[in-house]
């Protein structure tokens, strides 16, 4: 007696947002920290400690660029620190952590290959390791809607159906 994959023999497709997580390590950068008391923007000591800063410490991560306090920064202050990551090549967003996982993970999901699910039956896994913020299932949902032939949420066995294409 052989054992049958009936989900392999179903067609349905599964889509599993954690495999479109950001592989590389996110890791913040609060520019306060190069702020005169964390608060004032003094040009030549900004210029001053960015130029004997360690750039090559976020090799192989995505920066998170953030000022952690209600100082005000002169919009130059974030053009002069993308000069720095753009040149050690180094990844960038603006935000905190959270909030540039959630963009690179919407920007994931915006490179999705629509062609993989053009008519398909599509299962959004739910229940992840590492869970998705609630946004990314408003964009896949967005993604997917218009192309499946059925969008549910769960796993294969026990789904909760969103969307079927009406004949």
């Amino acid at each position: 007696m052989s054992i049958e994959n009936k989900v392999t023999q179903s067609g349905i497709i599964i889509l599993d947002l954690e495999d479109l997580h950001p592989k590389n390590e996110i890791v913040e950068l609060d520019i306060s920290q190069f702020l005169y008391k964390g608060l004032v923007l003094r040009e030549k000591e900004f210029r001053a400690h960015l130029k004997d800063w360690d750039w090559e410490q976020f090799h192989n991560q995505i920066v998170a660029v953030y000022c952690s306090t209600n100082a005000i920064v002169a919009q130059w202050a974030y053009m002069l620190i993308a000069n720095y990551l753009i040149q050690k090549n180094i990844p960038f967003h603006f935000g905190t952590k959270s909030e540039v996982f959630e963009l690179v993970l919407n920007q994931a999901i915006q490179g999705i290959a629509i062609d993989n699910y053009l008519d398909k039956i599509v299962v959004v896994k739910g229940c992840g390791a590492v869970p998705s913020p609630d946004a990314a299932y408003l964009e896949v949902t967005k993604k997917l809607l218009p192309i499946v032939k059925s969008l549910m949420f769960g796993e294969p066995c026990s789904t909760v159906p969103i969307y079927k294409k009406r004949r």
